[in-house]
C-alpha cells in the first residue's frame, strides 16, 4: 500500500512540474495583447501591419493617380494644430506621410508628437501633388511663420495616405 501512494504521489509530483512551453505563435499573440490602443475611425485591429520600409516599398512603385490599401506603423511628426485634421508620419528614409482622415469624419490629438506616439494607419496610399496655395494653407495649419509661409512658391509630390481607421499606441 506505502508502495502504491508513493507511486501515485510521485507521479503527481512529476506531472504537476512539468513546463508547457509556449508556442512562438502564442508568445507573439500574448505580446500583441500587451500593447493596448486608443481607437480613432473605423475599428482596426494591428494585425498585418506594415513596418516603415514595407510602407516606403509600396510607396515607391506607385504613379500620381494610383492607389493601394495597406495598413502600416509609424511614429507622428507633425499633427494639424488648428483642428488635428492630418498628421505626417516619417519613413526611415526621410520623407513624411501626409496622413488625411477619410470623409473629415475624425480627428487626432494635437499632442501626438510631443507624446512621441506611434501610430497604426488603416487606409489607401496615393501619390498627389499639392499646389502651392494648398501648401501655404497647410503651413498656416500648422502654425508655420510668415516668412516660412512666404517661401513656399513651387507645388510638390508628396506621399499621401487617406486612413479610415487609426490606433495610437497607449503610453505606459
Amino acid at each position: 500500500m506505502r508502495v502504491l501512494f508513493s507511486l501515485i504521489a510521485s507521479f503527481l509530483l512529476i506531472v504537476s512540474c512539468k513546463q508547457n512551453p509556449k508556442s512562438a505563435e502564442a508568445e507573439k499573440q500574448d505580446l500583441a495583447e500587451a500593447v493596448s490602443y486608443d481607437s480613432f475611425g473605423a475599428e482596426i485591429d494591428d494585425a498585418g501591419v506594415l513596418s516603415m520600409e514595407e510602407a516606403e516599398e509600396k510607396f515607391k512603385n506607385l504613379k500620381e493617380g494610383d492607389t493601394i490599401n495597406f495598413k502600416f506603423k509609424s511614429k507622428i511628426s507633425d499633427v494639424c494644430q488648428k483642428k488635428g485634421c492630418w498628421m505626417k508620419a516619417p519613413m526611415s528614409n526621410g520623407e513624411k506621410v501626409r496622413v488625411s482622415f477619410k470623409d473629415y469624419g475624425f480627428f487626432m490629438p494635437k499632442n501626438l508628437p510631443e507624446l512621441d506616439a506611434t501610430a497604426v494607419m488603416n487606409g489607401k496610399a496615393y501619390i498627389s501633388v499639392i499646389t502651392v496655395d494648398q501648401l501655404k494653407h497647410y503651413a498656416q495649419d500648422a502654425g508655420k511663420s510668415e516668412d516660412e509661409i512666404a517661401q513656399i512658391t513651387e507645388p510638390r509630390r508628396t506621399l499621401s495616405f487617406e486612413a479610415d481607421g487609426v490606433l495610437i499606441e497607449k503610453g505606459e
